[in-house]
């Protein structure tokens, strides 16, 4: 441990003195000659003369001065430890650069490196967002690959495992390693590819990200090689490497999602929720590549088995063969966009639900832009605020548009996009127009009879007949008239109809007269009638009675002033707070459906309709699953009679997809809302008073009946106050 230990710097104790030089010289003169005359001994150096000691080894450092070495400094020391380290690593484990970035953060203050794992981690927060991204990920590779068949297995909606397997090229030992490094592609090699990209995955960050925050396991063979290769890693960390027997092709199996960060998997949703983005994404990537067939698992049931088929029958098999009946055909080819595809006709527009896809070389996305000109050839021909389905697939050169403006890839810029939504607009109303989607108007003349123009040229002659009359009879003129036998009764029969006059005007009071009216009918005449004994009523009770204005508001006096009510809100207010309290209690009132209705949804759809279909029971719809997405409509809440029961679970399960609810409370209200929305009274509808006085008083038996459920006025009061300065 001796040379470890070095010599500590030298201590004096210095004293200012005042010094006489002629003295000093003298005395140190006569020391000199004393000690030449052997009057004084030699001089010898004391431990006492010197202030401070040298610690331990000293004698060391001494023979090292002695034989011409310098002793070693801890800067040296240092960096002789760090290069035997360094070799010892590199013997042990190859990798060349660990115990650099270990050094150059250990000596940062500030700027520091992240390691590999913690990069990918923070990638896969972009890349990896939730078990849907995994297997878009991974299928996109499958199908960049040249795979003609691919497997996706998933076990508890991909939070337990994920497994996909293709039968593509498959990759080499080395590839297999270097395929989970940061910015690992074999898509592009240089900036200019960026411009000419027709695959997916470009970034090489997705099987980095993957193995960053789950456990993967990959097995690999070539064509033509014996042996593939069995890769597994664990949160960036490589556990094994070895060959084995595997099929040709990659087989990427995720367990584990987000084990290692707890964060992210505690915030993930339902297994129905994750289960339903999955089949969405699965459903982007079927859609455009028809000529691959897949399969897709969960938890052991096959959801989807789609054999390589043509674009139309790829999309009955995905969404059903209902379909087939709705889409129109859309094929324009330019020199600038080839535009192709289907679009829905006008007769199935929906509110909600509507199908829409946009695709351009082979990869899905979203463009609010184009949506907008399809909408605008529809603008006529549906009601306002109801969607059509459309499946648009757009082939354009790669170096017109930008896929980078979005981390999620999804928004693509275009080029000439001015140009291309003028294509798109025609190309869509060529078609409706093709397909005699248009209303057009219609003249059929088979078997009517033909009815000839009119020609005034041989009636010239003809003139109307005049009409003649005596300008000099008066028929008030009594003398002018002739005699008459009729002579006048006798008997004042005017007499015996006095007083119904004033019951007459009773009889016929209408709400919309003016109050005069009846206070004009209320005084005593002099001649006593039949009703006079009878107290009038009609002022009594026009304190209790309400006004309907254009069959949408409803008009009631308070103490404060007069309120105006929404007769639709109100009745929402009423339902809603009725659907709640039918769920809270678990007492839906169902009406049975004589000749049940059948309702159809695609797999996405099922996975939400199963996740409400305790709370539907609750509301009092009764529904059988029948299969492959069919359900049976056995029953209906009470007091919804007259709506479509098929347009109305779809909405509902259309909405709670929409919504996205993360409790069980939000989607009650989800779906309380929506029924109430649907059963609620239409604008316009004229009520009697006793309707209108059930449903003022139902509004105020609430406990918030200022408010619809999602925020709107029900009710509003105008003061006394207001009134009267509108009549200054």
């Amino acid at each position: 441990m001796g040379m470890f230990k070095m010599e500590k710097p030298r201590r004096f104790n210095h004293q200012y003195i005042y010094v006489d030089e002629r003295k000093e010289k003298l005395q140190k003169l006569e020391e000199k000659a004393k000690r030449e005359l052997g009057m004084l001994p030699p001089k010898e150096f004391s431990p006492e003369d010197i202030r401070g000691k040298f610690v331990q080894g000293t004698k060391h450092l001494k023979r090292r001065k002695e034989s011409g070495r310098k002793p070693m400094t801890y800067g040296a020391l240092f960096v002789a430890i760090l290069v035997l380290l360094y070799i010892l690593h590199y013997l042990v484990t190859g990798e060349f650069t660990f115990l650099l970035r270990k050094f150059i953060r250990y000596m940062s203050v500030i700027i520091r490196l992240l390691t590999d794992s913690v990069a990918n981690q923070i990638a896969a927060g972009e890349v990896i967002q939730r078990p849907a991204s995994v297997i878009k990920e991974l299928v996109e590779n499958a199908i960049d690959a040249g795979a003609q068949h691919v497997d996706v297995l998933v076990v508890d909606a991909g939070k337990t495992s994920i497994q996909v397997i293709d039968d593509g090229k498959g990759m080499s030992e080395t590839d297999a390693r270097l395929s989970f490094e940061r910015h690992a592609t074999s898509k592009i090699r240089e900036a200019a590819d960026l411009f000419a990209l027709h695959t997916m995955g470009f970034r090489g960050e997705a099987l980095a990200s993957i193995a960053a925050v789950a456990q993967v396991e990959l097995r690999t063979r070539m064509e033509g090689e014996e042996l593939g290769t069995m890769l597994t890693i664990s949160g960036s960390k490589v556990e094994g490497q070895e060959a084995v027997s595997c099929p040709k092709g990659s087989s990427f199996s995720v367990k584990n999602l987000f084990f290692n960060v707890p964060a992210r998997r505690k915030f993930l949703k339902s297994n129905q929720t994750e289960l339903s983005n999955i089949l969405t994404e699965f459903e982007r990537i079927v859609l455009v590549n028809p000529e691959v067939s897949f399969t897709l698992h969960h938890n052991g049931a096959e959801l989807f088995n789609l054999p390589a088929l043509q674009l139309r029958q790829r999309i009955m098999g995905v969404f059903g063969k209902k379909i087939n009946q709705e889409l129109l055909s859309l094929d324009v080819d330019t020199t600038m966009v080839r535009v192709f595809g289907f679009v829905g006709k006008p007769e199935t527009a929906r509110k909600k639900g509507a199908r829409q896809y946009f695709f351009v070389n082979g990869r899905y996305m979203r463009h609010p832009y184009f949506h907008k000109a399809i909408m605008d050839a529809y603008e006529q021909l549906v009601p306002v605020g109801e969607q059509v389905s459309y499946f648009i697939y757009f082939e354009v050169d790669p170096a017109n548009i930008d896929v980078n403006i979005h981390p999620t890839k999804t928004e693509i810029k275009f080029e000439n996009e001015q140009a291309i939504w003028q294509i798109l607009a025609a190309a869509v109303k060529e078609t409706l127009g093709k397909f005699n989607a248009v209303p057009s108007i219609d003249f059929d003349t088979e078997g009517m009879p033909d009815i000839p123009a009119f020609d005034a040229s041989p009636y010239t002659g003809i003139q109307p007949p005049k009409t003649t009359y005596n300008p000099d009879y008066n028929p008030f003129n009594v003398s002018a008239a002739p005699p008459s036998s009729y002579s006048k009764p006798s008997k004042d029969w005017e007499q015996l109809y006095a007083g119904l006059e004033r019951h007459a005007s009773s009889q016929n009071f209408h709400p919309d007269e003016n109050d005069y009216r009846a206070e004009e009918a209320s005084p005593a005449e002099e001649n006593p009638g039949l009703y006079d004994h009878v107290e009038d009523s009609s002022v009594s009770e026009k304190s209790g009675q309400h006004y309907q204005f254009k069959g949408r508001f409803i008009l009631t006096s308070v103490k404060s002033g007069l309120m105006i009510i929404d007769q639709q809100r109100a009745h929402i207010r009423i339902l809603y707070d009725k659907y709640i309290d039918q769920i809270s209690r678990r007492q839906g009132v169902s009406q049975g459906m004589l000749f049940p209705d059948i309702v159809q949804f695609p797999l996405s759809e099922v996975a939400i309709l199963q996740e409400i279909m305790e709370d539907l029971s609750f509301l009092g719809f009764e529904l059988t699953d029948l299969g492959g997405g069919s359900y049976a409509i056995n029953g209906v809440p009470a007091g919804i009679e007259g709506l479509n029961p098929i347009d109305l679970i779809q909405n509902m399960v259309h909405t709670a997809m929409e919504k996205g609810g993360k409790v069980k409370e939000e989607v009650q209200s989800i779906l309380a809302l929506t029924l109430a929305k649907a059963a609620a009274i239409v604008p316009g509808q004229v009520l009697t008073n006793e309707e209108m006085t059930g449903l003022v008083d139902g509004l105020f038996a609430v406990a918030t009946p200022n408010y619809t459920p999602d925020g709107k006025t029900v009710l509003s009061v105008i003061n006394e106050d207001d009134l009267e300065k509108l009549f200054k």
